[in-house]
């Protein structure tokens, strides 16, 4: 069974097809929980002439009932002529306290004072936050001479699934592999799992932490154009993406002077969109960051002389200024948010800080054209689940180090009880997979304190160290930024071509002996500043005959990677050396006459290099590299440990430590 069908089987009438939002959405700002609420109601079978159908359908009810704001008028005379007409608007709600009657605006419709039943307010209260609710509703028109007011609103219906079952579920959880789990929400969010790794996926779910975790404080900063505000503005109805410019005391908490509570009052997530430097020299409101970083702190907010606590997570997205060599080398990674808000008092609040420069810009082709969830059931489910805490998960298995402070560890808890509802909402999954977890949720908190030590000085008294200790194994495991492993490793062997360059007549005089000890390389998803020759080259030193054992030598970029190894061989020797290098690998019978083009091509570019290349085709699943000198060399991934870097000019086509890995292991052995 593949995994659509599984999909289907198990979530029939609750999932839809990616690709068909696009193909009803046109240039209507419609968001797409919208969207696919309507698809859910037509096109959640895989059947093609029941989804042509049900895209014919969802298309004329956008048509006939979405208002365009250039069609009230239409609008309004349709409704009028009919007596009553069904639209689709977004609605906000305000109580006239003159009138003491709760009256609604119009978004599209351009209607405003349209009085509003107490029992429809008091059944959506989030119609009073001041964002607007997308709503399905039947508006009437009243032709009697007496009446006050025209404009009827007979029924409301916000834009939401009515109710979801947790346990079923969790249940039906059970029965996906982790992986095939994984790429089931990769497709809900609208992206295609098979253009991103096991990392990217990661980071790309964790945006989903604020809707699963009550009073989760999130941040992610990278460049423009990788769907940072995407998930906050067309998931969830319970969230609301507003500008960072935008906010302000009144419309976040509490407004005195109208007695309205603001926005975290009535949302599950309030996201601060473009949430960086503010252009023209405006100043932040001390006073603004001084309630948002109680409200981070201790989940209240005061409002006169009462304290309210409200459960709603704060998101800030927005875009950095530099890339994140510079950040590291000249300032630090919060550089572009307001000046106002780079107090450490402040950033301490963050419970994770998701880096957003590792997140490749979205194109067409990374969008998933297959079935995920109705984003709106899902929305549903995470919020559920934000009633339950995973955190006890890591009870008895893990032991945090003792000199992380408190908001140390509840941020890390709270990361992974959010990250453990999203993955495993059935509450099963192996220590290796709690540990993964745990190592991600670790990382996001130490990206935060690492800058914490630069930004306030006070943090520096008292260093902590982020590790924790595995109880089974009494195994101390120290979690570290990605950054600041891509970063040494980039200035490390900067500084080891220098000093190889300097020092080369004296190394030609006499080269002493290294010191090289059987070991294992862990390389992460997305980790830079790795080449063959940083891997490989020391222990193929003063080796004659080499063999390199690797199935997967099919595609051309597998090629490259071999003329590339076979480049690092040539360049490890003395010119006037001879190497026998023999290559065993694998393809497909009818691709093998293609493998032998490419491979006596590369063998006939070698020989001028000193290098006798032979080749033989043979099954084998085991991938290594062995040399006569007693070193070999086993490769999780052979030699293709790099992700696929885009464009036709990309340094990292030219240069192998500008490159993304993929996660994989090496075991150096001495034979």
């Amino acid at each position: 069974m593949t995994l659509k069908d599984k999909i289907i089987a198990e979530f029939e009438g609750k999932v839809v097809r990616k690709d068909l939002v696009s193909l009803v959405k046109g240039n209507n700002p419609v968001p797409a929980y919208v969207l696919e609420y309507l698809l859910g109601q037509y096109c959640a079978i895989d059947d093609d002439e029941i989804i042509s159908n049900g895209v014919e359908k969802v298309r004329n009810v956008i048509k006939d009932n979405y208002v365009h704001r250039s069609d009230a008028e239409v609008v309004k005379h349709k409704i009028r002529s009919a007596g009553s007409h069904k639209i689709i608007d977004k609605v906000n709600v305000v109580l006239n306290d003159k009138s003491d009657q709760y009256q609604a605006e119009f978004a599209n419709l351009g209607l405003s004072h349209i009085p509003v039943p107490d029992g429809i307010v008091d059944a959506n209260q989030k119609l009073l936050s001041g964002g607007g609710v997308w709503c399905i509703l039947n508006m009437a028109y009243s032709h009697d001479d007496e009446a006050s007011v025209r404009w009827v609103i007979a029924d409301l219906k916000p834009i939401q699934v009515a109710n979801v079952d947790v346990e079923e579920y969790q249940k039906r959880r059970a029965n996906f592999t982790t992986e095939e789990w994984m790429d089931l929400l990769m497709h809900s969010i609208g992206l295609n799992p098979e253009y991103f790794s096991q990392r990217d996926k990661f980071i790309q779910l964790s945006r989903l932490i604020p809707h699963v975790e009550n009073n989760y404080n999130f941040i992610e900063l990278g460049p423009k154009g990788t769907g940072k505000s995407h998930i906050f503005s067309e998931l969830s109805p319970h969230g609301v993406l507003v500008s960072g410019g935008d906010v302000s005391k009144a419309r976040l908490f509490v407004n005195n002077s109208g007695n309205k509570i603001g926005l975290v009052g009535y949302w599950d997530v309030v996201a601060l969109d473009e949430f960086e430097q503010e252009k023209g020299g405006k100043r932040t409101d001390g006073d603004l960051v001084k309630i948002m970083q109680n409200y981070m702190a201790n989940q209240s907010f005061n409002r006169g002389q009462e304290t309210y606590q409200a459960t709603a997570s704060m998101a800030f997205v927005g875009n950095t200024k530099h890339n994140v060599p510079y950040m590291l080398k000249h300032s630090h990674l919060f550089e572009s948010i307001p000046d106002g808000y780079i107090k450490g008092a402040f950033l301490d609040r963050m419970h994770m800080y998701i880096p957003g420069w590792e997140v490749r810009i979205l194109k067409s082709s990374v969008f998933s054209v297959e079935y995920g969830f109705i984003v709106d059931y899902l929305a549903e489910l995470l919020r559920e689940l934000r009633k339950s805490d995973y955190s006890p998960l890591l009870d008895g298995k893990v032991k945090l180090d003792g000199s992380l402070t408190t908001r140390d560890k509840t941020a890390v808890r709270k990361s992974f009880s959010g990250m453990a509802k999203i993955l495993y909402p059935h509450r099963e999954m192996t220590d290796a997979e709690l540990r993964e977890l745990l190592d991600f949720c670790m990382e996001g908190r130490k990206r935060v304190k690492d800058q914490l030590y630069i930004i306030d000085e006070t943090f520096k008294a008292e260093p902590v160290d982020f590790c924790y200790t595995v109880l089974a194994t009494g195994e101390v495991v120290k979690a570290e930024t990605l950054e600041n492993q891509n970063y040494a490793a980039a200035r490390q062997s900067t500084e080891a071509e220098a000093q190889a360059e300097e020092s080369a007549p004296a190394q030609q005089a006499a080269t002493p002996a290294l010191n090289l000890q059987p070991h294992q390389t862990i390389l992460k998803d997305n980790q830079t500043g790795i080449s063959y020759r940083a891997l490989f080259a020391d222990y193929l030193k003063g080796a004659t005959s080499i063999t390199l054992q690797d199935p997967y030598i099919r595609m051309p970029h597998q090629f490259r990677n071999l003329l590339e190894f076979c480049l690092m061989l040539a360049n490890n020797k003395n010119p006037e050396d001879e190497l026998a290098l023999e290559v065993v690998t694998w393809n497909d019978e009818e691709h093998i006459p293609v493998s032998i083009q490419f491979l006596d091509e590369i063998q006939e570019n070698l020989a001028d290099l000193g290098i006798a290349m032979t080749y033989r085709m043979e099954q084998h699943h085991d991938r290594f590299i062995a040399a006569d000198n007693g070193w070999k060399i086993t490769l999780g991934r052979g030699l293709d440990i790099f992700e696929k870097y885009e464009g036709r000019f990309n340094v990292a086509s030219l240069d192998q430590t500008k490159r993304k890995c993929k996660a994989c292991e090496l075991t150096y052995l001495r034979l």
